[in-house]
């Protein structure tokens, strides 16, 4: 390194973006992830022990996969390389792996090759890093928020660990919140600055796991912010908070009340049949930054208990939906929240499927269990033809419409009903398939 890249990395250090320069350098710096880097998990000790393989780390924006590369670097006695997937081509690679063939030749040392957001590799790229991670001539770390078994090779996974990073918790991000307002040698400390803990709990909040928001707010209100006249401190209160981070506090607590009062809300409007109001309680939940998973599942669980059979496509698109939504993640994901939110409110309701199997279950707890007609019973395993078991069984598909009448339910209980088809929707054509097997 000569005296003009010693400048400019210290320039650079100095003047980066504060989540740039608050990120930890050793592991025990690091806040949140203790699944993956708990000091009895395998990631922490293969770290430390400078014994680390080829990794892919996964998961959301601002949860810290960046940053555990850098704690590599700083803790392994390998050369250190990044590249970046957006910007990199082949000729950045091949100097890059010939490099390592050197130092590993020569001096016997590893190289780390640190790929960023390499789901932007083409199938080419990750092909050519192949053969080289296999061999051992560079040990690859990628990070990626997309789902490595869609967007990474195959082959490429085979030989590495992935290890999902989950969305840092309110807590860690309230921790990261304090280093950086008080923190004099990485954080902004040297500013005097102070912040209130309502502003600092809405911070965190907003944030929805991702720390780069919350940091990226803190400098901003620093840095914009005049200091107060009575004690010459700058204080990032609510108003600040909220100006930083352009988001208006509404009344929402997801641990209290107005969460399970709008959840409540939402659910009824659905089964309501008003989309309106049910896109509107979405909104709600999303702005106060109510997690994706938990409102997708709210409405599968709605497309099954209130639409029913009335209409069999709304458990397919809701099913669909959260699965798409977990995938993408926000913000395009409240566009998909809401195609499902709106067709199950917008569907035929029936609740008949829903009914069926608690009053079955209910008979199952109350009623005496009897056998399986030895009709319908098992006559594959050892020994059950000759206890005659399956024997007189009608095959429903050697009959006309593929139906013949014969007894399903036990002895006992062959006049039982616990599905009732309403006239809604779909579910009216299965009444009427129904009432037409029985003539």
């Amino acid at each position: 390194m000569d005296l003009f890249d010693y400048m400019r990395e210290s320039t650079m250090e100095k003047e980066s973006p504060l989540a740039s320069r608050l990120r930890p350098s050793t592991l025990d710096e690091v806040v949140g992830q203790q699944h993956i880097i708990g000091k009895d998990k395998l990631l922490y000790r293969a770290i430390k022990a400078d014994k680390l393989g080829s990794v892919i780390f996964y998961g959301p924006p601002g949860t810290g996969k960046t940053t555990l590369a850098r704690v590599i670097a700083n803790t392994t006695s390998a050369d250190f390389k990044q590249l970046n997937a957006t910007v990199a081509g082949k000729k950045d690679m091949e100097e890059i792996i010939k490099g390592a063939k050197d130092a590993l030749g020569m001096y016997g040392k590893k190289t780390i090759l640190f790929v960023d957001e390499i789901h932007r590799f083409n199938k080419g790229q990750q092909d050519y890093l192949l053969p080289f991670v296999e061999d051992g001539t560079v040990i690859l770390i990628g990070a990626t928020t997309e789902n490595p078994y869609f967007e990474v090779n195959g082959a490429l996974l085979s030989r590495s660990r992935i290890f999902e990073l989950e969305t840092l918790e309110k807590d860690d991000i309230k921790e990261l919140i304090r280093r950086a307002v008080y923190d004099k040698e990485k954080g902004m400390g040297s500013y005097e600055a102070v912040i209130d803990e309502e502003a600092m709990d809405f911070l965190a909040d907003v944030a929805n796991g991702d720390a780069r928001a919350a940091l990226n707010a803190i400098e901003l209100g620093i840095m914009t912010t005049d200091r107060d006249t009575s004690d010459g401190k700058i204080h990032i209160n609510m108003d600040v908070a909220q100006e930083c981070i352009q988001k208006r506090v509404i009344r929402y607590d997801k641990a209290g009340d107005n969460h399970y009062d709008t959840i409540s809300a939402f659910i009824k409007s659905m089964r309501g049949s008003d989309p309106d109001a049910a896109v509107y309680y979405l909104a709600r939940m999303l702005y106060a930054g109510e997690d994706i998973k938990f409102i997708a599942r709210r409405i599968m669980i709605c497309a099954s208990e209130d639409v029913g059979n009335a209409d069999p496509q709304a458990l397919v698109v809701a099913v669909s939906a959260a699965q798409a939504a977990e995938r993408i993640g926000l913000p395009e994901a409240q566009i998909i929240l809401s195609q499902a939110v709106t067709y199950v409110a917008s569907a035929p309701k029936s609740n008949a499927a829903c009914l069926a199997v608690f009053q079955a279950l209910d008979s199952v707890k109350n009623q005496k269990t009897m056998p399986v007609p030895v009709h319908l019973q098992d006559s594959h395993y050892k020994g059950a033809g000759k206890l005659g078991h399956g024997q007189g069984y009608l095959y429903a598909h050697d009959y006309p419409n593929h139906y013949v009448r014969q007894q399903y339910l036990p002895d006992g209980m062959e006049e039982a009903s616990f599905y009732s088809p309403t006239e809604n929707g779909y579910e009216k054509k299965i009444k009427e398939h129904l009432s037409f097997l029985k003539k």
